[in-house]
């Protein structure tokens, strides 16, 4: 059962103790309250102001398991904070990564940074849990999907043409996630949701199960990347990972490599927009 006083109460305080730019939003003119506005709070979460407002002041507002992550991530919550809130809304806190796309503050605080940098927070099992909007423009929008389809290892063995971006050789690429994958299934003992992903994949993807078979075990590391982008051209890049060790959430950034003109096309791809990318 929620207790929505407590809720209201701990989403307010919460807010209260936040600046814009801890969350990567322009201070603007003067603010008659201390922290974010109510409205800049529901813009980061993606639900409407009114509805985060009844949050707040307790007016019998139940919220989903979806929308509590939404707020956790909005909120820069850290696992403490983001188990109390799940707590007080009447749920179990997530247990270990894989399903609940919370993203790790301190990942957040990078992103927000990353103005010039496609960068992108997955969870453990490799699910994209935030991007930010170059990221998107070159990746295209993966963050928030249904189900499995922000997870990389379902995109790369059950949407072939998602392949058709990367110039490298697609069959290491698919032994790196499955590698990576594996290590992360097991790392901490039984991982049920990743466990039924690996499961999932075994019934859709003859070409997953076969590299499942390989038992190779490795976490993914920084490497060179040459994206294709429908708009942009090719880019020669390198993808940085930093690691919460926390969490088990990871930071990809593409940075432009030395001596190519990737440092232009991004720009132009941040110019553009999101709205170029094709699948």
């Amino acid at each position: 059962m929620t207790d929505h006083t407590e809720l209201g109460r701990f989403l307010r305080a919460r807010r209260e103790a936040l600046q814009p730019t801890d969350v990567g939003l322009v201070p603007g003119g003067r603010r008659r309250t201390p922290g974010l506005r109510r409205e800049e709070v529901a813009l980061l979460a993606n639900i409407s102001t009114d509805y985060y407002e009844r949050l707040e002041q307790a007016r019998g507002v139940n919220p989903s398991e979806s929308l509590l992550a939404a707020l956790a991530r909005a909120l820069r919550l850290s696992t403490d904070e983001r188990d109390h809130l799940y707590a007080v809304a009447g749920y179990q806190p997530p247990q270990g990564s894989g399903g609940d796309t919370y993203a790790d503050p301190g990942l957040m605080h990078i992103l927000d940074a990353l103005h010039d940098t496609p960068a992108q927070i997955v969870d453990e099992l490799g699910t994209v849990v935030v991007q930010n909007p170059l990221a998107i423009a070159l990746l295209g929008p993966l963050a928030g999907l249904p189900g499995r389809e922000g997870n990389g290892a379902w995109i790369w063995f059950t949407r072939p043409e998602a392949r058709r971006i990367y110039e490298e050789e697609h069959e290491a690429i698919g032994r790196t996630i499955v590698a990576d994958l594996r290590a992360s299934v097991f790392r901490h003992g039984h991982h049920p949701v990743g466990q039924a992903l690996v499961d999932a994949l075994l019934e859709q993807s003859r070409e997953f199960a076969e590299v499942w078979e390989l038992g190779e075990v490795a976490t993914v590391r920084s490497t060179r990347k040459t994206i294709i982008h429908p708009r942009a051209g090719r880019l020669d890049l390198q993808c940085d990972v930093v690691l919460s060790p926390n969490t088990g959430n990871r930071l990809f950034l593409y940075r432009p490599q030395p001596g190519t003109d990737a440092a232009e096309r991004l720009e132009f791809l941040r110019v553009v927009g999101s709205q170029t990318f094709a699948t």
